[in-house]
């Protein structure tokens, strides 16, 4: 039987050196040293079409996955970046993976941060977020990455970008420093707190723990200065703690449209007709209700004076704490979509958002939060994959800063390879 097989497999016709099915060991060498010889070979195996590399870090943020990469290694002008960025993620992909790239198929690990030495007085780094498109390889630039902002500071500080860093304290065998980032999507400057080495090396050891991430690892604290307004100048763009977002069937569904880190589209889980607790695989299953909260999603970003981008705003459902879960601490729930898709926890620079939000009187967030947000600076949010503690600092009745806790490491350092054309 064997035999036969062998004989069948024999008898199938071989791809000819016509079309480059044979690449030399030297060739394949060439490969991963960088060389242009086996960019020449695909060439000839596929007209138009080269193999090229491009320096980069693999790194998780808290809850996501993402390339972080030298603004030296990217052409000048940001137009030129898509095809690059793009095919290194895998996009595009009909088929929603990106098997042929750094991204798996979800918005949170679909993920890009630019990162530079800063010339501002106010910042050491500059740092550009881009969400790569999953299915159409699109690039979003509209907002920031809460998540990914954490391993920014982390990175600058490994690869040597770092003018200053500011020592908070140490102990025996680490000392903690703050980065000042200014990130050129929002505007916004993000203060960074992590641990270094005695030796001058940043330490991911710790026994901080997040939801959605196993084990632990040392605490990163963000503060993100004056989140109010980050695209539309305002805190509620349209003046309203609640506004009336109008359906196609002609009937309307209240939301809060708040702009604190990133916009957000708040409505009340019950009002969609879901349970607040769903889950996002039971969600996604609801076609009419997903198509339902892109309109609402939409018409908010309308009636914040913006043009909707598939990453902002955000739309969030929020829903009352059960008794156990306040027991357990919980303030509020949510259930986040990102990307049209529902999240498996939650973007962060929306958790910040909602946590703020929690403190405007008037708001949804504010009517279904347990206990009373402004005796505290911290507020306990549940989502889908646990839950996430967030703070706001309010002086004069306006947002002096937000802040998180996260945990980053750097997983991979080298060349990501991708398709081009010649």
């Amino acid at each position: 039987m064997i035999r036969q097989l062998q004989r069948a497999l024999g008898a199938l016709p071989r791809p000819s050196a016509a079309h480059g099915s044979r690449i030399s060991v030297s060739q394949q060498r060439s490969l991963y040293r960088g060389s242009t010889s086996y960019a020449t070979e695909t060439s000839f195996r596929t007209p138009g079409m080269t193999i090229k590399s491009l320096p980069a870090c693999f790194v998780r943020g808290g809850t996501s996955n993402g390339l972080i990469i030298h603004r030296k290694d990217l052409p000048k002008d940001v137009e030129d970046w898509q095809p690059i960025l793009s095919a290194a993620m895998g996009s595009p992909d009909g088929y929603g993976r990106q098997l042929d790239g750094m991204g798996s198929g979800v918005s949170s690990t679909s993920k890009v941060c630019v990162v530079e030495k800063s010339s501002r007085v106010d910042a050491d780094l500059d740092f550009t977020f881009v969400q790569v498109g999953i299915k159409d390889g699109s690039l979003d630039l509209a907002g920031n990455c809460g998540n990914m902002s954490s391993a920014i500071g982390p990175f600058g500080f490994s690869e040597g970008l770092l003018h200053n860093v500011y020592e908070n304290g140490e102990t025996e065998k680490h000392k903690e420093v703050t980065t000042r980032i200014f990130n050129t999507n929002t505007k916004k400057l993000i203060n960074a707190t992590f641990s270094v080495t005695k030796d001058g090396v940043y330490d991911p050891f710790g026994d901080y723990s997040i939801d959605g991430v196993p084990g632990t690892g040392s605490c990163i604290t963000l503060s993100f200065l004056d989140p109010s307004g980050a695209k539309t100048g305002k805190a509620l763009p349209t003046g309203n703690a609640v506004d009336n977002v109008k359906l196609p069937d002609g009937t309307s569904i209240r939301a809060s449209l708040v702009d604190v880190a990133n916009p957000g589209v708040f409505i009340l889980a019950e009002d969609i007709g879901v349970p607040g607790d769903i889950t996002p695989a039971t969600l996604e299953e609801q076609t009419e209700i997903m198509s339902k909260l892109e309109h609402i999603r939409q018409e908010g970003a309308r009636m914040m004076g913006m043009e909707p981008a598939q990453t902002v705003p955000k739309i969030v459902l929020v829903s009352r704490p059960t008794s156990e879960d306040s027991q357990e601490g919980v303030h509020i729930v949510c259930r986040a979509l990102s990307m049209q898709q529902p999240h498996k926890a939650v973007p962060l620079t929306l958790a910040l958002n909602l946590g703020a939000s929690c403190r405007m009187p008037g708001t949804l967030p504010a009517d279904v939060a347990v206990g009373d947000p402004n005796e505290r600076e911290s507020l306990t949010i549940a989502h889908a994959s646990g839950k996430v503690e967030v703070g706001s600092i309010f002086e004069d009745g306006k947002i002096k800063s937000a802040q998180l806790h996260r945990t980053a490491r750097i997983m991979m350092k080298g060349d990501v390879f991708y398709t081009a054309k010649t």
